[in-house]
């Protein structure tokens, strides 16, 4: 793993006033004279560190805070208190020598401009941050050719798929040769097609340039393809910071038993052994655990006719469920 810090967060912040008042009319009246209030911890001094080059999983249910944290990492918003760093500069700061080092994606949300084709929004783009054309034409073949967006290119973006605009809009915040990207959400919302091909891209951009990625996802399967390090936060504050399998052994207390069964192992019970959570024919699957497994497969074996048995650890969206139902979480 790279040692040299790209992103560095201590303690970082961002607290909200939120006005309440009950609903009603004479609620509404008496809010004109004494209004109330509550603070909402959107983030709550959280710390950590991203090395270059590092694709680093950020990871939290929905109001977590890892939306906020991405605005403030790229200028979008300031801290309550705390302090965030990016390559040296303070993200709020927008100085233009930042804002060129780096790219914010939110899935879902337009940065190409709706009634013109692609080129063009691409070419505005490039105004923005005075590309020049030697630099820009060799980018755009570049990303042209890893996301295949030669068909798209002179489409207006009304006219577009989901699909195929996620992938322009991914283009389009890559224009510039960014360093560093957040990524929140890039693959919502789109089918199982679309979002392998985002995450074989985003996997290649790294390899290619050694970009340093901070990447929020809903889709377990986007963090298990790309990120071996998870940041996961909820309520603001920072659950774990590890690597991801390492987050299977210390917030999983169970294992994953599937086992084949001759004619279907018969219409014995084997709720005994563990608890069912599927069965399909002749095999079953079992949760078992962790401190059981051995001598749960072992009376398996000796009690039953077994033609096939394994253990593995659970999908990683029960593991990051249990993460979040864990007490004080």
């Amino acid at each position: 793993m790279p040692s040299s810090p790209v992103i560095t967060l201590r303690e970082l912040r961002k607290i909200y006033t939120v006005a309440e008042r009950e609903a009603g009319l004479g609620a509404a009246l008496r809010s004109l004279f004494s209004r109330k209030s509550r603070e909402v911890r959107a983030v709550d001094g959280i710390s950590f560190d991203v090395a270059e080059g590092e694709i680093v999983g950020f990871l939290g249910p929905n109001g977590a805070g890892k939306t906020t944290t991405l605005k403030m990492l790229s200028g979008l918003l300031h801290p309550t208190s705390g302090d965030a760093q990016v390559f040296g500069f303070r993200p709020w700061e927008r100085e233009r020598d930042y804002l060129r080092r780096m790219t914010l994606v939110m899935g879902q949300r337009n940065q190409l401009v709706w009634d013109i084709p692609v080129a063009d929004s691409f070419e505005l783009n490039r105004a923005v941050y005075r590309i020049p054309y030697e630099e820009f034409r060799p980018t755009v073949a570049k990303l042209t050719e890893l996301l295949e967006l030669g068909p798209l290119l002179q489409k207006p973006v009304r006219n577009l798929s989901l699909g195929e605009r996620m992938k322009c809009e991914i283009a389009c915040a890559l224009l510039h040769s960014p360093r560093v990207l957040f990524l929140d959400e890039p693959t919502i919302g789109l089918d199982v097609t679309m979002q392998r091909r985002i995450r074989t891209f985003v996997n290649e951009y790294n390899q290619r340039t050694g970009a340093t990625v901070l990447l929020t996802s809903h889709y377990m399967a986007d963090v298990e393809a790309l990120c071996k390090r998870v940041i996961v936060i909820h309520h603001g504050t920072l659950l774990y910071d590890g690597g991801l399998t390492g987050l299977v052994e210390r917030f999983s207390p169970f294992k994953t038993v599937t086992v084949d069964l001759l004619n279907g192992g018969g219409e014995g019970s084997l709720e005994k052994y563990g608890k069912v959570v599927a069965r399909n024919d002749a095999s079953v699957t079992l949760r078992v655990p962790k401190a059981e497994t051995a001598s749960v497969t072992a009376r398996l074996l000796r009690e039953l006719e077994v033609v096939d048995l394994t253990v593995q650890d659970p999908p990683i969206e029960d593991v990051i469920e249990h993460v979040f139902n864990q007490p004080g979480a």
